[in-house]
């Protein structure tokens, strides 16, 4: 459905007229006016005219309506078409769930669709209704914004991230915890949130760093204002250090990983020293009864007073000694 449609001259929201088609023809004769439709989940039928009045390619406007789409950048004919994935984080829950903002810019127009719940584009619209200088920019500065928003936002998400993995970590370190039987289950859980994180920035650098090329080595994009590089610039640096981030979350909590299940396995082969240790202890004084349970008529120790106390005497000496043994070299 369509959430908003607003027209912006000279940095500010003017009265228009309702209709598409009229709020386009309106804004084209002028330099510093443009028409922002904001759409979410549209249906097909409801996308349709905005396909038509704006001209926007095929193969776009199918991405668009079908979403799931990685972060890119396309350049159309009659428009620039540009995919980008916001994320949200619930630390109690430590689930990382994604949306998707699809933004069409071209002549006079700036057309987003919102996918899912975590797309600011209310806030961004907000913020540059009160920003009139930057809002002058035109198509631009709302390409530009929502850029901004949603990688300043990834920061926010990374951190988080690096908080809960520090918690992970020390609770695998713990020497009086040392992970319970669900830390590894957590650890791979922890593990797929940072990869659908990753999925969502590694891609976008590319089509940042196209923004904000200076143009010297490539083509300059079209649709996008000469002076702009230097603030997608910003944000290009902010993601580079984002993905840093997510880079070394994910090597560290491999890390975590591979710690944790060494630890297990010392565990266990303590544990089996232990189990070995006390069948071995139990092995002596039962082969000793073993000997004398085997009812021979010729053994002269039955016959003999002191036997019995010598026998479990014994036994208690060959106990003894394997405890200590044992215990000397920590199986025990």
């Amino acid at each position: 459905m369509i959430v908003d449609c607003a027209i912006y001259r000279d940095g500010r929201r003017i009265q228009g007229p309702g209709d598409i088609s009229d709020a386009l023809d309106l804004c084209r004769p002028q330099d510093d006016a443009f028409v922002w439709i904001g759409l979410y989940e549209p249906t097909e039928k409801e996308f349709d005219k905005v396909t038509e009045e704006f001209g926007l390619h095929p193969l776009a406007v199918d991405d668009a309506l079908n979403a799931h789409q990685r972060p890119k950048l396309e350049v159309y004919d009659d428009s620039l078409f540009m995919v980008l994935k916001p994320v949200g984080y619930d630390p109690d829950s430590d689930v990382v769930t994604s949306g998707e903002v699809m933004v069409f810019i071209g002549d006079s127009f700036v057309v987003t669709v919102r996918h899912g719940e975590e797309a600011p584009l209310a806030a961004v619209r907000s913020r540059l209704e009160h920003e009139p200088e930057m809002l002058r920019h035109g198509p631009t500065a709302v390409l530009y914004t929502i850029a901004d928003a949603v990688v300043d936002h990834y920061v926010d998400v990374a951190d988080e991230l690096g908080t809960d993995l520090d918690e992970l970590e020390a609770e695998v370190f713990s020497p009086a915890r040392g992970g319970s039987r669900h830390t590894a289950s957590r650890i791979y859980a922890f593990k797929r949130q940072v990869l659908e994180f990753r999925r969502a920035t590694g891609p976008l650098a590319q089509p940042l760093e196209r923004l904000a090329d200076t143009g010297l080595l490539s083509s300059p994009v079209p649709f996008v204002h000469d002076k702009a590089q230097p603030f997608f610039r910003d944000v290009s640096d902010h993601l580079t250090r984002v993905n840093e981030a997510v880079e070394g979350l994910d090597r560290l909590v491999s890390d975590v990983l591979s710690a944790h299940l060494a630890q297990t396995s010392v565990r266990q082969n303590d544990d089996m020293r232990k189990i070995s240790a006390w069948a071995a202890m139990a092995a002596v004084p039962t082969m000793i009864a073993g000997i004398y349970g085997m009812n021979f008529e010729h053994m002269p120790e039955l016959t003999w007073l002191w036997s019995y106390p010598a026998l479990i005497a014994c036994m208690a000496a060959l106990e003894v000694l394997l405890y200590r043994l044992f215990k000397r070299r920590g199986w025990l």
